[in-house]
C-alpha cells in the first residue's frame, strides 16, 4: 500500500502536539497506511517543530515513513492527500473577531493560492484554525480547481461535547449516544440540537429529549454550555482546548476516510447547497453521512421546528457577516 501525504500545518502548536502521534500510529488513516508527514509552522517555530521532529523519531512508528519540517508552503503543500489546516493567529485580548478574521484571511488566502499551484484535486481538507468555518471557504475561494465538497471545518469537538453532555448527565458511556447535530458556524452562535439524536440504555434505544426529561436545561444550559466550552477551558486552563480538538480532528478524518456506521450521523462544516434554507455560499455544520467512496451527504428530511429555525438562522447570519468582512478585507488588497 503506498504512502499518503499528510499535512498539518501549525505542526509546532498544542493541537499538534497531541495530533501527530495518533496519525502517524494509524489510529486515523488504518493499521497498515503508511504515511508521510509535511509539518508547516512559521520560520520563527522551526526550533520548535523541529523537536517534535525529534520525538516522533523517538516514537520509532511503523507507520510513519517520512517526515518534513518546513516553513515553505511550497514545500509542505505539494502533492498532499490530506491537509489538517491547524495554524492561525489566535484570537487575543482585546482584539474584536473582525481583527481576528482580517489577520486569518490573508493567511488562509495564501494557503488557498499554494493549494491551488501544488496540491493534488482529489485532496481532502480539514480547517481547524479559528474563524474556523470563513477560514475554510477563503482557501476554497482560492484553490478554485480543488472541488468544494474536499474542504471541510472542524464542528466534530462541538459535536463531541454535546454527546458529553448528554451521556455525563445520564449517566451512560458516550457511545451509548448518536446524532446530535451542530448546526452552523464554530462560535457562541453555533446550535447544538438533540432533537434527532438518541440514546441506548438497558438495551433499549430513546429520543435524547425523552431520556433527559428536562426540556428547559436542553433549551437553556446545555446549550449555552455548548457554546461557551472553549471559552471556559481558556479560563479554567489557561490554554486553548488542544488534547480534544486533536481527538476531534481524529474522528473527523477518519469517519471522512473510512465512512460514517449505517445509521449514524455526524457534524461536519461543509459548503452549504441551500439545505434547510440555508445560504448557498457559506461553510454550515450539517448533519452528513459518509460513503466507502469518501463522499458526504447531508442528511435529508429532519423536521426543524420554530426554536431550531430560530438557532439556525441565527449562526448563519453570522456566518454571511463574516464572509462580508472577510472578503470586503481581502479586495481590499487585490
Amino acid at each position: 500500500m503506498a504512502s499518503i501525504r499528510v499535512l498539518v500545518t501549525g505542526a509546532a502548536g498544542q493541537i499538534a502536539y497531541s495530533l501527530l502521534h495518533p496519525l502517524a500510529k494509524g489510529d486515523v488513516f488504518g493499521k497498515e497506511q503508511s504515511i508521510d508527514l509535511m509539518l508547516l509552522d512559521i520560520p520563527s517555530m522551526m526550533p520548535v517543530l523541529n523537536g517534535v521532529v525529534m520525538e516522533l523519531q523517538d516514537c520509532a512508528l511503523p507507520l510513519l515513513s517520512s517526515m518534513v519540517a518546513t516553513a515553505d508552503e511550497k514545500v509542505a503543500f505539494a502533492n498532499f492527500d490530506v491537509a489538517i489546516l491547524v495554524g492561525a493567529m489566535p484570537r487575543r485580548e482585546g482584539m474584536e473577531r473582525k481583527d481576528l478574521l482580517k489577520a486569518n484571511a490573508k493567511i488562509f488566502k495564501a494557503q488557498g493560492e499554494a493549494m491551488e499551484k501544488y496540491a493534488k484535486k482529489t485532496c481532502k481538507i480539514v480547517v481547524v484554525g479559528n474563524p474556523a468555518n470563513t477560514n475554510c471557504l477563503i482557501a476554497s475561494r482560492y484553490a478554485p480547481s480543488i472541488p468544494k465538497e474536499n474542504f471541510s471545518c472542524l464542528t466534530r469537538l462541538d459535536h463531541s461535547r454535546a454527546i458529553a453532555q448528554i451521556t455525563t448527565r445520564l449517566n451512560i458511556q458516550p457511545d451509548a449516544a448518536k446524532n446530535v447535530i451542530i448546526w452552523g458556524n464554530h462560535s457562541s452562535t453555533q446550535y447544538p440540537d438533540v432533537r434527532h439524536a438518541v440514546v441506548t440504555a438497558g438495551g433499549k434505544e430513546q429520543p435524547v429529549m425523552e431520556a433527559v426529561k428536562d426540556d428547559a436545561w436542553l433549551k437553556g444550559d446545555f446549550i449555552k454550555t455548548i457554546q461557551g466550552r472553549g471559552a471556559a477551558i481558556i479560563k479554567a486552563r489557561k490554554l486553548s482546548s488542544a488534547m480534544s480538538a486533536a481527538k476531534a480532528v481524529c474522528d473527523h478524518m477518519r469517519d471522512w476516510w473510512f465512512g460514517t456506521r449505517p445509521g449514524v450521523y455526524i457534524s461536519m462544516g461543509i459548503m452549504s447547497d441551500g439545505s434547510y434554507g440555508i445560504p448557498e455560499g457559506i461553510v454550515y455544520s450539517f448533519p452528513v453521512t459518509i460513503g466507502a467512496d469518501r463522499q458526504y451527504s447531508i442528511v435529508q428530511g429532519l423536521q426543524i421546528d420554530d426554536f431550531s429555525r430560530e438557532k439556525m438562522d441565527i449562526t448563519a447570519k453570522e456566518l454571511l457577516s463574516e464572509r462580508q468582512d472577510a472578503f470586503s478585507f481581502l479586495d481590499q488588497q487585490e
